[in-house]
């Protein structure tokens, strides 16, 4: 799950003040945090956030995900 409002807040910033950084208008960049948007948007908002794009998205609350294409089982270690 993204978490692309809470870093604008914890930034300090509005939604409207990124978009002018991204060059696009508030609407546009209201659609991509509560819709699905694309790898490329998610970059520009990163980078108008000033933050690597992993921040975007919700942690994990435990070392084990599910596969989003099979459903399977994934366990995360930092090895």
């Amino acid at each position: 799950m993204l978490r692309i409002k809470d870093v604008i807040k914890e930034k300090g910033l509005t939604v409207k003040e990124v978009a002018e950084k991204m060059s696009i208008q508030p609407p546009s960049l209201s659609r991509a945090i509560n819709e699905n948007t694309t790898v490329e948007t998610l970059e520009r908002i990163a980078s108008a956030l000033k933050i690597p794009i992993a921040e975007l998205f919700e942690k994990p609350s435990t070392d084990i995900i599910n596969c989003p294409y099979c459903g399977g089982k994934i366990k995360i270690s930092k090895e």
